[in-house]
This record gives C-alpha cells, structure tokens and sequence, in this order.
C-alpha cells in the first residue's frame, strides 16, 4: 500500500535520518532509496527551513501529538526547489517508547506557484487601485463598503476604519437616495452597468462634493451578483467651471440681472404657462435716453455706475414676480405676467419712467437720464419670445420718434416696418426665379498651419427695387413664409458645386460651411436635399459642415439628435454657431454628435478689453477642447483679438481682419495666393 500511495512516505530515527523511503517520496525528492537511508532529513533545504523542520521534529516528540499540513521548502538532487505539505508523527515501541518519526509528504510545488501567481496578482490590483486617480470602491448587495482605495477615503473625508463597512447611502444627500438606489437596483436587475452617473456626496462637515461614477456588478465563481464595485471621480471642480459658465452665459455681470439668454428662456416659460392659462403677457423693452452722453463724457465708469443704479431702481419698481434683464449697453427689458388689463401695464410703464429720470450723483456729478419705453402683449402682439422682443423693439423706436421719456404701445398700424417687411416677401418669392440670390464666401483660418482651411457661403440677395437686401432683413421672412426651404436647397447646391469647381482648377480642398435655419432642420426632406447635393455636385461629404445655432438643436433635442446623426451617418460635419448665446451647457451639449463650436462675435469684438467677455471667450474654448471640439472665433477684426485667441489654443478664426465676405473668384485667388505664399 505504501509503495503505491501517490504521496511521499518516509520514517525516520530519533535523530531524523531517514530509516525507510517508498518510491514517491524518492521521486519527490530526486534521490535513489540508497542515498536517502541514513541521511539526515534536514539536509535537503536552506538553513531557515531546517531549522523550521527540526522545530516541527521537537514538538511531535515532546507534545506526542502529530503535526498536519506542515509547508516545507526543499532542494531535490538536480538543485531545484519544491514545495512538500509534510504531516509528521511519532514512532513508539511497544512500550510506548518514542523510536523515530513518520511522514506523508506531498509535492505542492504547482500549488505554491498558483498561490503565489494569486498573491502577485492582488498585489498588482491592490497597487494599481491605490495608484490610480479615480476612487474606487466595493460593497455588498446592501451597499456596505467592503473595499476602497484611499483617494476616495480622502476625498469623502472619512477614515480607513470609519468607512469600512458604512453603507454607501450615508454619503447621499437625502433629496437623491431615492435615485441612488434605482441605479443600484437597475445594475442588480440588468447585470448591466451604469456609466458616469452624477453623485452628489456628502462629507463629515457637511460640505458637498460633487462626483460621477460608473457602478458595474461584482460576482462570484458562479456569476452571481453578490454586490458592486464603483469607479469614479470627484468632478466639483468641473462643476462649479460648468456653474460658472452658466453663470457668465445667462447673467450681466455689470448690473447681477439676467441678461438676453435668459431673459428669453423665462419669457418662453411664461408664454406656455399664458397659453395653458389664457392669460395676457407684456414686455417692454427700454432705452435709456441720453446715456451716451454721460458715457463719453464721464466715462465708462461712470456709465456703468449709471447703469448699476438704473438696475436697482427698475428692479425696486417691480413686483417680486416681475422680471427684469440688460440686454447688453443701455438697453433693459421687462415682463410683466398675469395682466389683468391694460391699466395695470401703464401703471407699471408710468413708475419705470419716474424711477429713471431721478436725478443721481455720480462722480460728483448729478446725471439724469430718461427712458424710452415700448411694449407688446401677448397673445394681441405675437405670440412668441422673437415677435413680442421684436414688436416691443419697433414700439421702442416709436417712443424715441415721440419725443422720447414715453412710452408706446406696439400697434399693427405701424405702417412702414409692415410695407417693407410686404415688400421683401413678395419679391423674395421670385428671387430664385430671377436669379437674384448669390454666394459670398468667407475663408477660415487654422491656426497652427496658418492654412485656409475652411470657407463659409453667406447668402446675399441684390434686388432691382430693394437694392441689397441684408440677411437680416431676409431670413426671418423667409423662415416665416418657408421660403428658406427652397433657398436653403438653392444655397447647399450652388457651394457644394463651387467648392468642387475651386478644386478643378487646382486649388485645395477647403471646407464648405453652410447655414442651416431650425425650418430646414425640421424639413423632411432635408436629408435628401443633402444627398442630392453631394451627388450632383461630386463633393466629399467631409468637405460639408452643415451650421446650426444652439436654440435650434434645443428647440426639440431628442427629434434633433436623430436628424442630426442621419447627417453624421452620411459623413458630413456639423457646427454650433454662435456658441455662447443660445441654451445649451456642457452637460447637453455633449450629446450632440457636433464636429465644431464657432465662439459668437460678440464675445470677440470687445477682446481683449471687456474682461467678461474675454472669460466666456477661455471657458468656451477649454470647454471646446474638453469635448474634442474644434473652435472657431467669428468676427475676429483686430491684431489683438488674433493673438489672444492663438493664444488660448483656439483652432481656427474667420473675421474681416484676415478676409471679409468675397464673391467666388475673389476668394478663389485668395485662396490661390496664399497657398503660394506659405509654399515659398
């Protein structure tokens, strides 16, 4: 039996020479039965080991009693080393006298190897988990911590011994544990995980951090979810980046009052709580009459003194409900909810005049000004955010023709802005016909290569009896009357065509920029539209970047980001424009399958003296680059503006400082000349 057994079996003397050896323990050992009789037991390891063993003989022979499992490192005769499990026991005689020892030896040399593999392997995962820069955590089903690493310890504020075993809802602000434990119980259901989800966290001294984690499902041998692990990062700095941005985006840091941005986001609000109630609205919109004068002559710090006590007052003259905006330099608008009648809006029309023409020290100078005042109500004067501001504005306009510090209803009597606005309309609709609409083409350029890039198509329409008709004039009506279907297909077709003439005549391939207006973006056939041009034309659907502006993917995002990816899917790019005055933040905006953020104008054209505009300009940027974005500053017109934007890594500019809007054949040989230059 003992010669068959697949463990080694030996028996030694008192002394622990080797007395009997079967076969396996000869093999284990790498010794003939013949050199192993007689030679001390001991001899086969290192000093420390034998030592360990002759310790082990000691204690079977004074205490009687064997020793189990007992890991002992050896040298076999070639010079390698093994692993044996050895258990040992006592030899006795008849008399119970102790003779010798006997052992089962076992080679766990493949054992040890695993168990150390093992050992290595957590060493790594424990090295790699502390080292690294996310915090990291495990728990049980319940959510008990069993596991972190000390960047998250840190980062909560709590102790190694504190946060072992806490559960994870203790960090949770009670407003969100509610929405913490369907995460939870979403990846326990699903087995699926839950991707940079945003935590809100709170530490010992009630402080809030703010964090984003991935919550992926923890099983055992068998698959089984017995709990979770968590992998995330403290984002309070990106936060409060984010919040400032916001901040910048939606408020006149001048006066602390909502500026445009928001303005229109409250003033939409509104419109669908009067719609749902039917209940009237009104805006006024205000100029202050005279500041100019006091700005030139006292200076811009006074005018913005004037115009910190203007807001006060206005503010002070208004109900808590009310709202009160700058749109930027002199001019305010209000809005008025819940109107009654119209003696309530002239009441309130009456106050802001007598709050603003009060005399005022400023610079020890006493400075009055007055208020032009005009305002539309809603539903009588329009019935959105665009017609009620622009009905007010003209009324506005109205006031200043009257004499000034009045005010004016909006009235649909106001002929001349209704005859031009007939006018355009009505010639706009045989434009195409007649082939008065034309391109101008405005080059981009990078940066880094000094190399034009890039080239936006501009519309412009030169009418017989209009003469030149601006943009401005032409698109709301076109948008209004879906006239800008048809054109928009016009203008897609006629830059595509040119892009690809340019390059037949051996120029490089630029980049064609295309406005798209929110009608054409809801237009079904859209799309199409886009094939056809591309295909008619020969163009490669890279060379396309299709410009939308922020209000417009916000006016539906999830019908958006559908349309919006069709056109990513055919390959063509897509731009925000005029990046800073619409709805979007870092938290939408990321969603959106965009290429390109163009840095609108009038955050460039005060740069680099207006502080708060060179501050939205960075953000905009560093957010741009966050995102892996390319931006583009519009309206860049000076030297200083150039370098400042080169120098925050902003890829691309297009403005009149490097080239205005030209017609084809002009920008054809711009684009000549200057890539000649840079070849030389």
């Amino acid at each position: 039996i003992i010669e068959q057994m697949m463990d080694g079996y030996f028996e030694t003397d008192i002394a622990g020479k080797f007395t009997f050896v079967n076969d396996a323990e000869c093999r284990n050992l790498g010794y003939s039965r013949e050199e192993l009789i007689g030679r001390d037991s001991r001899l086969f390891s290192d000093r420390k080991p034998s030592k360990e063993l002759y310790l082990a003989f000691i204690q079977v022979y004074k205490t009687g009693e064997p020793v189990q499992a007992y890991d002992f490192e050896i040298f076999k005769k070639d010079g390698t080393k093994a692993f044996h499990e050895i258990s040992l026991s006592l030899i006795r005689d008849r008399e119970g006298n102790p003779t010798g020892f006997r052992g089962i030896a076992r080679d766990v040399t493949e054992r040890k190897a695993m168990e150390e593999a093992i050992r290595q392997s957590e060493e790594r995962y424990r090295t790699i988990i502390e080292d690294m820069e996310e915090w990291y955590f495990e728990t049980d089903l319940a959510g008990n911590i069993l596991f972190f690493n000390d960047i998250l310890a840190r980062g909560l504020g709590y102790s190694h011994e504190k946060l072992t075993g806490e559960n994870f809802r203790t960090f949770v602000r009670q407003e969100d544990i509610q929405t913490v434990y369907k995460t939870f119980h979403q990846v326990y259901e699903t087995g699926e995980p839950t991707m940079n989800f945003p935590y809100a966290l709170a530490r010992p001294d009630g402080t809030i951090t703010f964090t984003e984690f991935s919550i992926f499902p923890r099983r055992d041998q068998e698959g089984t979810i017995m709990g979770f692990r968590g992998v995330g990062r403290d984002i309070t700095e990106r936060k409060r980046s984010e919040e400032r941005i916001e901040y910048l985006a939606t408020h006149d840091t001048l006066t602390n009052l909502p500026n445009r941005l928001m303005f229109n986001q409250l003033l939409n609000h509104a419109l669908q709580g009067a719609q749902r109630y039917e209940r009237q609205l009104a805006v006024f919109f205000i100029d202050l009459d005279r500041f100019k004068i006091i700005n030139d002559t006292l200076g811009h710090d006074a005018g913005d003194q004037l115009l910190q006590e203007i807001a006060i007052r206005l503010k002070q003259t208004l109900r808590a409900m009310d709202v009160i905006a700058r749109l930027g330099g002199d001019e305010f608008v209000i809005l008025i909810e819940e109107v009654s009648d119209l003696s309530q809006v002239t009441t309130v029309a009456h106050n802001v005049l007598s709050a603003v023409i009060k005399p005022m020290s400023i610079m020890d100078q006493e400075c009055r000004v007055t208020a032009s005042i005009g305002i539309s109500i809603y539903p009588k004067d329009g019935e959105d955010e665009q017609s009620l501001m622009k009905n007010a504005d003209i009324a506005m306009y109205f006031a200043k023709e009257e004499g000034k510090n009045n005010y004016q209803f909006y009235s649909k009597d106001i002929k001349a802005q209704s005859i031009e606005r007939l006018l355009i309309e009505t010639n706009l609709r045989q434009a195409l016909k007649l082939d008065e609409l034309s391109l101008h083409y405005q080059a981009k350029l990078d940066f880094k290569t000094n190399a034009i890039t890039g080239v936006e198509a501009l519309l412009r329409w030169q009418n017989p009896s209009l003469g030149s008709v601006t943009p401005l004039q032409l698109i709301p009506i076109a948008e209004e009357t879906g006239l800008i279907v048809p054109i928009g297909r016009w203008v897609l077709k006629t830059a595509c065509s040119q892009n690809v003439a340019w390059q037949r005549e051996g120029l490089p391939p630029v980049c064609m920029a295309v406005n798209l207006s929110l009608r054409q973006l809801t237009d079904e056939g859209l799309i199409e539209d886009i094939k056809t041009a591309l295909e008619d034309s020969g163009m490669a659907p890279e060379l396309l970047e299709l410009e939308i502006t922020e209000s417009m993917v916000m006016h539906n995002p999830a019908r958006m980001i559908k349309v919006l990816s069709k056109i990513k899917e055919m390959g063509v790019r897509l731009a925000i424009d005029d990046f800073g005055t619409g709805y979007s933040s870092l938290a939408q905006i990321k969603y959106f399958p965009i290429d390109t953020i163009k840095v609108d104008r009038s955050f460039i054209r005060n740069i680099p003296d207006d502080s708060e505009d060179k501050a939205i300009a960075e953000a905009i940027i560093a957010m741009g680059k966050t995102l892996s974005l390319t931006v583009v500053a519009e309206g860049v017109e000076t030297q200083e503006q150039m370098d400042f934007l080169e120098e925050r890594a902003c890829d691309q500019m297009q403005g009149f400082y490097f080239s205005k809007p030209i017609v084809p054949e002009e920008f054809a040989d711009l684009l000549r000349t200057h890539t000649a230059s840079q070849q030389e």
